[in-house]
């Protein structure tokens, strides 16, 4: 965990109930112990490739915000990377479990998908550099720590062992603590305004991490 002065510890510690709630959920319990339904899974995966298509396009945004070259080669690499799990989605995810390529070309996003998209890429555009890092944060932060957690407490072998692995392998971990990272220099230049939209971007991404999985639990689509 980051030093207790940083922007991160603050907004970790501030959203902690969240991030306990989605640790806990349904969604994840079942996840771990193998009994995640095929057809819920099914829809986690599609909107996440819906997803990471959005993520990647507010990553480059970001990237081109960056205050300095680092931050550009970082955040430009973290957008290709989105980009190709994506494709990878496609190739591996989506043949093992059953779905192929036009199948994701006729599902939509969901409601949930649509917004938290939405709200990234409104977030990089509109907002400073500092924001739209905080904003992106809780995407790859919640992800590791529920792919740790899940690990810990996962039944072997389990059908979903390969999601398991790439959220909870040092790789992914340690992109991870380049972006908090970042986000903390970031907020250490901001002024006490922006440092409070920061607050308020986290806590929403984090508020729509919750949102995302438990969309996919119960399977949620358009009401009209």
């Amino acid at each position: 965990m980051s030093d207790g002065s940083t922007f991160s510890s603050h907004a970790w510690g501030r959203n902690l109930p969240t991030y306990e709630a989605i640790r806990t959920m349904p969604f994840n319990a079942a996840l771990a112990d193998g009994t995640l339904s095929l057809e819920r899974f099914r829809h986690y995966m599609l909107q996440d490739a819906h997803y990471l298509i959005a993520f990647g396009r507010a990553l480059a945004i970001a990237a081109a915000k960056a205050d300095d070259t680092d931050g550009l080669v970082q955040f430009a690499e973290a957008a290709k990377v989105a980009v190709v799990v994506e494709r990878s989605l496609h190739a591996d995810f989506f043949e093992s479990f059953g779905i192929d390529a036009d199948a994701f070309e006729r599902t939509p996003m969901s409601p949930v998908c649509h917004h938290y998209s939405s709200f990234l890429i409104a977030t990089a555009y509109s907002e400073p550099y500092p924001v739209a890092l905080a904003a992106l944060l809780p995407c790859f932060w919640i992800y590791a720590e529920v792919g740790r957690d899940i690990l810990g407490r996962a039944v072997r072998p389990n059908p979903y062992d390969a999601w398991i692995d790439t959220y909870a392998g040092e790789e992914f971990h340690e992109a991870v603590r380049a972006v908090i990272a970042t986000t903390d220099r970031a907020a250490m230049g901001a002024s006490p305004a922006v440092l409070k939209r920061m607050h308020a971007a986290y806590k929403r991404a984090t508020e729509l991490e919750w949102m995302f999985w438990d969309s996919a639990w119960r399977l949620a689509d358009w009401p009209v």
